[in-house]
């Protein structure tokens, strides 16, 4: 029920929003507006405000079916238009006019994500700190030199400067923007008893990144913060539950390896497989102030292509967390930064996946979004307000796309009107909008595919 709501609310929210923007804009250029629709098919509620401007009588509709909207406005184009309100009907308004109108849609969705994203840094939000857990095995983390225990102080793709990093996010971020552009990063690491400060880079240029999935943070190498390796909750019945494991037990060692954190202790669990089948291993578990030797033997099981150990138990206490927090200024610039960021990696990915250099597997479409909103939305309300953001932005940046049926596919037009003077012909405008529709179906088949597939599959 959570996730049902909170994809409501989201999909509510962000089209009345983009459409807000078309309708606004398009009052403010005397152009009259017809219907103000959220939503699609039979009207659920409907309401006409008695204070309008004049020349104006929306009618403003809710319909059933949430998975889109529309401003219907007065236009030769699409039904007769008295002699009296010509002047008033979008066909023939100047160009410039109608061009900010047809862009103020996905404006007002980049706007929406810039506030969401300031509001989120003004109230502050919990972060795990900046410390690494251990590397993965082989990865570029652990080629680079990092060990496990590090806290990143400053960070920068390289050759910029390196900025302050507040929590793991900031660096997670910056991580896996740098992993998708090909882009190496240098780490500003704090000193330590062993050591004093020093930088470090990472290549992330040298990976392969088709995909934007858990697997791209794997070959990084760097999959979350440092965590103490305790045995969190246990499942009844589980791998864990059956050798005896307890929540709180401390992992010392498994099968003579030491473990330093709880990265290293769930890569260990993973590793505990031979051939599909899973190993017996003798652990090393501190509890109630003795040490304990006792034999695990874990479950095999898929993880995509590969056989791993799982042991039905949380594995790792929580982080240490900090508090992130901006003021008016900075929250806000911070907000405008992030959307800036994310609506250009966007736009790199869709760029990539056009021309073979990233996987179509990274579309996503209702579903997903769907289970996204609902996982978020039981995080807390920043978390969804986060996902929120990155939901409008990507509806801004997918709207500005040059596809005849979207807002930068009209853009488009007006550009040709502008750079020949004519418009498009009614014959290569009917053409266009087949392709266009042709295009759009293709792609929300393929997202709906990764749907099923990453949900079910």
């Amino acid at each position: 029920m959570l996730t049902v709501a909170a994809f409501i609310v989201a999909l509510g929210l962000l089209i009345a929003v983009h459409e807000y923007g078309h309708y606004r804009v398009a009052v403010a250029c005397g152009v009259k507006v017809l219907r103000f629709s959220v939503g699609f098919g039979k009207t659920l509620y409907r309401w006409q405000p008695r204070r309008q401007r004049p020349g104006q009588a929306t009618e403003f509709v809710i319909g059933a079916f949430p998975l889109g909207g529309y401003v219907k406005m007065l236009d030769e184009r699409e039904a007769p238009v008295a002699p009296e309100e010509r002047h008033l009907a979008f066909n023939n308004q100047p160009l410039k006019a109608r061009a900010a109108i047809v862009a103020a849609g996905p404006a007002a969705n980049l706007v929406l994500a810039v506030l969401l994203y300031a509001v989120v840094n003004w109230v502050g939000v919990q972060e795990p700190q900046a410390v690494l857990a251990s590397p993965v095995a082989g990865s570029v983390a652990q080629q680079a030199g990092l060990a496990g225990g590090e806290r990143v102080e400053q960070a920068a793709f390289d050759g910029e400067p390196l900025q302050a990093v507040h929590s793991f996010e900031d660096l997670r971020w910056l991580l896996t923007r740098g992993a998708l552009d090909g882009r190496d990063v240098r780490l500003g690491l704090a000193a330590t008893p062993q050591a004093g400060a020093r930088e470090l880079l990472l290549p992330l240029a040298s990976i392969d990144a088709r995909e934007a999935d858990a697997q791209l943070l794997r070959k990084v190498g760097i999959l979350g913060p440092w965590t103490q390796p305790l045995i969190g909750e246990v499942v009844v019945g589980g791998a864990a539950d059956r050798a005896g494991l307890r929540q709180g037990d401390l992992v010392q060692a498994l099968g003579g390896t030491p473990v330093v954190d709880g990265q290293r202790l769930r890569e260990l669990i993973r590793a505990q497989v031979r051939a599909g089948k899973p190993l017996a291993a003798p652990w090393s578990v501190q509890r109630d102030g003795r040490v304990l030797e006792i034999v695990v033997t874990p479950d095999a099981v898929k993880d995509g292509a590969a056989t791993v150990g799982r042991i039905g138990a949380y594995v790792g206490a929580p982080p240490a967390f900090t508090e992130v927090r901006h003021g008016p200024l900075d929250g806000l610039w911070n907000g405008a930064v992030r959307t800036w960021e994310v609506s250009v990696l966007t736009l790199r990915m869709m760029g990539r996946m056009v021309i073979g250099e990233a996987s179509l597997k990274n579309l996503s479409g209702p579903l997903t979004i769907a289970d996204y909103a609902g996982k978020s939305a039981s995080l807390g309300l920043t978390q969804y307000l986060v996902f929120l953001a990155l939901i409008s932005v990507s509806l801004g940046v997918l709207n500005l796309l040059p596809l005849p049926v979207l807002d930068g596919g009209h853009l488009m037009y007006y550009l040709w009107e502008a750079v020949t003077g004519k418009s498009v012909s009614d014959a290569w405008m009917e053409r266009l909008q087949r392709g266009g529709v042709a295009v759009l179906l293709v792609m929300m088949s393929i997202a709906l595919f990764n749907d099923v597939t990453r949900l079910f599959g």
